[in-house]
């Protein structure tokens, strides 16, 4: 009597290499997701403010606003506003090359990193402007003050600025009548240092310290920064 053997059926299944190629993945995507998981909004708020700063200071080393032929082309250094647009807090980068006292989008600077202009008119979004711009839309920014670095040239123009040798200006603009820097260089920081102060519902205050004279930024605690 003749026995029939039975066909053996394979099931499909990982070969051993296929499984570790699959735990390899699943690891650098766990990698990839436990630091958004535990997102440091102050510390991303922090980096990107004071990059901003020096951003803004390398545009004054590399793009001279010196001139002869007006007495208050101080107005043009190049600078960083913090404005508030119904308690949406942001910040531009640019020259007030029209001297009106304002930066308009064609005056401002440009994002390396995105090719977007730093700027934005009333905390709206556009699809050509860098959402680093966007302090409380993105990091929970609620509002700014500055110490007085300055005296009276401290108004509620919220800006710094910078000269072609890198030290920091206040006052530069001329708002609201109030005239603005000349070339008495009565706006030049140069004997106490400038603090800005960033406020948040979510963590605890920033501090970004500007040296006089050098105009070297960096944050409160990170001396390193």
């Amino acid at each position: 009597m003749i026995m029939k053997r039975k066909k053996r059926t394979l099931i499909p299944a990982f070969t051993l290499l296929e499984l570790v190629f699959v735990i390899v993945i699943l690891g650098i995507l766990v990698a990839l997701a436990i630091p958004r998981m535990n997102r440091d909004l102050r510390q991303e708020a922090a980096d990107n403010i004071l990059s901003a700063i020096r951003y803004t200071q390398h545009l004054a080393l590399t793009d001279n606003k010196h001139r002869f032929d007006t007495s208050d082309w101080l107005q043009r250094l190049w600078l960083i506003r913090f404005e508030s647009y119904d308690g949406n807090i942001i910040f531009k980068i640019g020259s007030d090359m029209d001297q009106e006292g304002n930066i308009d989008k064609e005056e401002s600077a440009i994002d390396p990193l995105t090719k977007k202009y730093l700027f934005t008119t009333d905390a709206t979004e556009d699809s050509d402007e860098s959402r680093t711009v966007f302090l409380t839309k993105y990091y929970d920014i609620t509002d700014v003050t500055f110490n007085d670095c300055h005296g009276e040239l401290d108004s509620d123009a919220k800006h710094i600025a910078f000269d072609n040798l890198g030290r920091p200006h206040r006052g530069i603009l001329d708002t609201s009548g109030s005239g603005g820097a000349d070339n008495t260089y009565n706006t030049y920081i140069d004997n106490k240092q400038c603090e800005i102060t960033f406020t948040s519902d979510s963590f605890n205050d920033i501090k970004i310290i500007i040296l006089p004279e050098t105009g070297y930024a960096y944050i409160d605690g990170q001396e390193d920064s």
